[in-house]
C-alpha cells in the first residue's frame, strides 16, 4: 500500500465503497450514521485549508508574475493571454456541462436549492469582488475577495522596493509551503474520506450514481479538444502564420508526456524543448513564457472545472444563476495563479469553486475517483497553451526562429 500512488489509492477507496455501498443497500441510516461522519470529517478539512492556502499562493504568485513594469511587453502579453485563455477554456466548460447535462438522471437533495434563490444579481457579484473590509472577507471565506486582496497585496508588493517587500513575500512563501505539506497530508486521507462520503451515497441510490460519470469524462475531453483546436491553433495561425498542424505535431512530444506524467512542472523540460526546436520561439521567450505558464496557466484545469461545477450543481438540484456562473469563471481564472506546485492542486481548486457559488463540496466524491482520467486531458491542454503563448508571444516581438528541420532542408 505504501508503494501505491495516491490516485491509485482513491480510486480503490470509491470502488470498495461502491461495493459496501452496494452490501449496505437498504440500510443507509446505518451508512448515514456510522460511516459518513468520517466523511464529512474529510470535507471539513478541506474547507480549513482553502482560505490560507489560496491566500498565501495567490500573493506569492502575484508577486513572482507582478513585476510586469521591468519585464515590459512580454510579461504583459504572457500575462494577458494566459488569463483570457482560461476564461475562455471554463466558458467552454460551463457551456459542455449545460449543453451535454452530465448529472441527468442522479439527483441527490441537500436543500442546496435555496443557495441558487439567494443569489446575486451580476452587477452585485462584480460589485462584491473589492471587499470593504478584507479582513471580514477572509474570516467569511468570501472566495472572490480573498483572491482580489491576495491579488493587490502580491502586486504591491512588486510596488514598493526589494527590502520592504521581501520580508513580507518571505513569510507568505513559507506559509504557502506549510500549507502545501498540510494539503498533502490531507489528500493522503483521501482515499478514506471518499470511502466514507461514497458508502451512504451509494448504499441510498444504488448503481445509478455511477451512470453520470461517462458523460463527465466524454465532456471534459470533448472540451480539451475544442479549445486547443478552436484557441490555440486559431492563435497561431493569426499571430504566428503556423499551421495547426505543424504547431500540434511540434509540441506533441511535450502533450504526451504531460498526458502520462499529469504534471506540468515536471514536463516542462520536454515543452521547453519541443517550443524551442519544432516551433521555433527564441531562448528568450521560451526562459520567461512557459515556466510561467507551469505556473499560472491552467486552461485545462479551468475546463474540468467548469464541467463538473455544472455536473454537480445538476446532480444536487441546483439551478446556477447567470451571476452564479459568472463567479465561477472569475474564481477558475484568477484562483489558477496560484493552482501550482499544490498537490492534488486541480482537485483542491475544484473546491474553491464550488465554495465560491455555494455548491456543496460533498460533490467531490463523485469526481475524485475519476479525477485521474480528467487530469490526463487537462494536463495535455495546460502544456499546449503554454507553447502557443510562447509561440504567438515570440511572434509578435519579431522572436520566432527557424526551426531544425527548417534549416537542415535549407
Amino acid at each position: 500500500m505504501k508503494k501505491m500512488k495516491l490516485t491509485t489509492k482513491i480510486f480503490l477507496g470509491l470502488i470498495i465503497g461502491i461495493l459496501v455501498g452496494l452490501l449496505m443497500q437498504g440500510t443507509p441510516d446505518v451508512a448515514q450514521t456510522y460511516i459518513k461522519p468520517f466523511g464529512t470529517l474529510f470535507i471539513n478539512m478541506i474547507k480549513m485549508i482553502i482560505v490560507p492556502l489560496v491566500f498565501s499562493s495567490l500573493i506569492v504568485g502575484a508577486a513572482s508574475i507582478g513585476d510586469v513594469k521591468s519585464l515590459g511587453r512580454i510579461g504583459g502579453k504572457t500575462v494577458i493571454y494566459y488569463l483570457v485563455t482560461t476564461a475562455v477554456a471554463v466558458s467552454i466548460g460551463l457551456f459542455l456541462g449545460k449543453v451535454m447535462n452530465p448529472g441527468a438522471g442522479l439527483t441527490i437533495p441537500v436543500g442546496a436549492e435555496q443557495a441558487a434563490k439567494e443569489a446575486p444579481s451580476v452587477v452585485s457579484t462584480l460589485l462584491n469582488i473589492i471587499p470593504k473590509n478584507p479582513l471580514k472577507g477572509l474570516v467569511d471565506g468570501n472566495i472572490l475577495q480573498v483572491i482580489t486582496f491576495a491579488l493587490f497585496l502580491g502586486v504591491g508588493c512588486t510596488a514598493v522596493s526589494e527590502d520592504k517587500s521581501k520580508p513580507f513575500v518571505n513569510f507568505f512563501d513559507s506559509l504557502a509551503e506549510i500549507m502545501y505539506k498540510i494539503t498533502a497530508f490531507i489528500m493522503e486521507l483521501a482515499p478514506y474520506g471518499i470511502f466514507a462520503l461514497i458508502v451512504p451515497v451509494v448504499s441510498q441510490y444504488g448503481i445509478d450514481v455511477l451512470k453520470p460519470l461517462s458523460m463527465v469524462i466524454l465532456a471534459v475531453y470533448i472540451g480539451c479538444v475544442l479549445h486547443a483546436v478552436l484557441v490555440y491553433s486559431t492563435a497561431v495561425k493569426i499571430f504566428a502564420n503556423i499551421s495547426p498542424i505543424k504547431f500540434f505535431k511540434g509540441i506533441a512530444p511535450a502533450a504526451i508526456t504531460a498526458f502520462s506524467t499529469t504534471s506540468s512542472s515536471g514536463t516542462l523540460p520536454v515543452t521547453i524543448k519541443s517550443t524551442r526546436e519544432n516551433l521555433g520561439v527564441s531562448e528568450k521567450i521560451t526562459s520567461f513564457v512557459l515556466p510561467l505558464g507551469a505556473t499560472i496557466n491552467m486552461d485545462g484545469t479551468a475546463l474540468y472545472q467548469g464541467v463538473c461545477a455544472l455536473f454537480i450543481a445538476q446532480v444536487y438540484g441546483v439551478e446556477l444563476t447567470l451571476a452564479q456562473m459568472a463567479t465561477i469563471i472569475l474564481t477558475a481564472t484568477l484562483g489558477s495563479i496560484g493552482t501550482a506546485g499544490v498537490p492534488g492542486g486541480g482537485f483542491i481548486m475544484l473546491t474553491l469553486v464550488l465554495q465560491s457559488v455555494g455548491l456543496p463540496l460533498e460533490g467531490l466524491v463523485l469526481i475524485a475517483g475519476i479525477d485521474r482520467i480528467l487530469d490526463m486531458a487537462r494536463t495535455s491542454v495546460n502544456v499546449i497553451g503554454d507553447a502557443s503563448c510562447a509561440v504567438v508571444v515570440a511572434s509578435t516581438e519579431n522572436n520566432l526562429e527557424p526551426t531544425s528541420s527548417e534549416i537542415s532542408s535549407k
